[in-house]
């Protein structure tokens, strides 16, 4: 009976011992904060706004919603994206396009 008790008590113990609340997670770096657009932004969210559009439209060098893939690919990031086409998306281009993204204010 005794075992029963203090293993009652044990299960309800942390639920009665909670004072605090949790730490709120550490604020992002200024730059990141700073950042509107960057590569891991859902590309549909990228083509929503006039500037991050012309930003991908200019280092494509065509327009993202005109690919008849686009409906499938849209809710993901270019991050997400370029393993697909490594050969349309090189590393180098991945670079101009976030340093382009990250100047939109």
């Amino acid at each position: 009976m005794k075992i029963l008790f203090a293993a009652a008590m044990l299960a309800a113990t942390p639920a009665l011992a909670q004072t605090a609340p949790a730490p709120a997670p550490a604020p992002a770096s200024p730059a990141v904060a700073a950042a509107k657009f960057g590569l891991d932004t859902p590309i549909e969210t990228l083509m929503a706004d006039p500037k991050a559009k012309a930003v991908l439209a200019a280092d494509f060098g065509t327009d993202l919603t005109a690919n008849p893939a686009y409906d499938q690919f849209k809710g993901m990031s270019l991050n997400q994206v370029q393993p697909y086409a490594p050969d349309k998306m090189p590393a180098t281009l991945m670079t101009k396009i976030a340093t382009d993204l990250a100047a939109i204010k």
